[in-house]
């Protein structure tokens, strides 16, 4: 027995239907699970139930006790592909009255498809995509077929120029453009519930201010302590490993994270927002070919973070050459397709001594030791 969606529940004051999936679920308990609405038990021992859910958090903690997760990660453009050529292609083609002789979709289109019309970690808006070029399809080739009536109708191809005039104008962009190479950017990696995605922050100081910390961007509380720590930080290297006088003190550091409307939180972006004000610090811009993940200590040390897989994913489908990932992630890897993996160059990191030795090379420094021990 299927139950879909089980991230959904909600109390309310008709009840609180968890508890009721506690009994179900539980098999020390589902053997006597008694029907209130009909006053009936029943013997729910035999029955193997598979529970589905978007978001695990949001499932209440006892309930989600008693399953064993299975997660099923994102599929990668690759996968899509093949995905939309075996499957979704044969599908659409046969709903909507569609020969294969009829029509073709090159596997370019598909690609396109996948890139610029649609951002999923699965393949239902894909589908969606696919059924409207085919809609359009039919059109024409009832068309063509009402005006040349004794005549075979000719094979049509869907190629890539015919995706403006049927679905309109490209809804998704690659990230690559966003890429600027200038100082106080840095490129970080989030997950989110559909797949991994590109994450920019930016960083500014404005002199004559009075060394508050500004933050935009919509940001959760777990980022703002990440953002709040990172700046604690490169006050504390900007003497021993910078080596650039910087007054904190009369300047007010302004990190922001585009796309404002968005809420954005998750304990994944704190050497992001390192690198990003280190480098307007030193006033270095940072590879634009470069991304990282990862959370920081006030020690230095960083912390591994969730959703290797899907980040990962993200940076190879955004052409990125090079991604920092904490050393402790390492055995995440074995999830990560081949083909990202061989695309990317993936760097372990443990210390912000590694994290600006990728970022800026090697810059002479003190012990950052004995300076924390200090």
């Amino acid at each position: 027995m299927m139950l879909d969606e089980i991230d959904k529940l909600r109390a309310d004051f008709h009840g609180d239907p968890s508890a009721a999936m506690l009994e179900v679920l539980d098999p020390e308990q589902n053997k006597t699970f008694t029907d209130h609405y009909i006053d009936i038990p029943f013997d729910l021992s035999d029955v193997f139930f598979i529970t589905t859910a978007n978001i695990v958090d949001t499932i209440p903690a006892p309930l989600r006790d008693r399953m064993e997760i299975i997660e099923v990660h994102s599929y990668t453009s690759a996968e899509k592909l093949e995905i939309a050529k075996r499957y979704l292609v044969p599908k659409q083609l046969k709903e909507h009255g569609l020969k294969p002789e009829f029509i073709e979709i090159p596997d370019e289109t598909i690609k396109r498809l996948i890139s610029h019309y649609t951002r999923e970690a699965g393949v239902r808006e894909l589908q969606r995509k696919i059924a409207a070029l085919f809609r359009a399809a039919a059109e024409v080739i009832v068309q063509q077929s009402e005006i040349f009536p004794n005549e075979a109708i000719p094979k049509l191809e869907l190629i890539q120029d015919r995706l403006h005039e049927w679905l309109g104008p490209d809804q998704f962009f690659p990230e690559l453009a966003e890429r600027i190479m200038k100082p106080g950017i840095a490129t970080g990696l989030a997950w989110t519930p559909h797949g991994g995605d590109l994450l920019f922050i930016e960083a500014t100081a404005m002199p004559n201010g009075k060394g508050q910390l500004i933050l935009t961007g919509q940001l959760g509380e777990v980022m703002k302590e990440s953002a709040q720590i990172a700046l604690s930080l490169a006050r504390s290297l900007v003497f021993n490993y910078f080596r650039k006088a910087f007054d904190f003190s009369s300047h007010d550091i302004h990190v922001h994270v585009p796309a404002g409307a968005i809420p954005k939180d998750g304990p994944s972006a704190g050497i992001t927002i390192l690198a990003a004000i280190a480098s307007l610090i030193m006033n270095k811009p940072i590879n634009s070919h470069l991304a990282m993940t990862g959370e920081v200590t006030l020690r230095g040390v960083i912390l591994p973070v969730g959703g290797i897989k899907e980040k990962l994913v993200a940076a190879h489908r955004a052409e990125l050459t090079q991604v920092l990932i904490p050393k402790r992630n390492l055995q995440d890897l074995f999830n990560v397709p081949e083909e990202v993996r061989n695309n990317l160059k993936i760097i372990a990191i443990e210390t912000v001594e590694d994290l600006f030795q990728q970022i800026f090379g090697r810059v002479e420094s003190q012990s950052w030791t004995a300076h924390t021990a200090a």
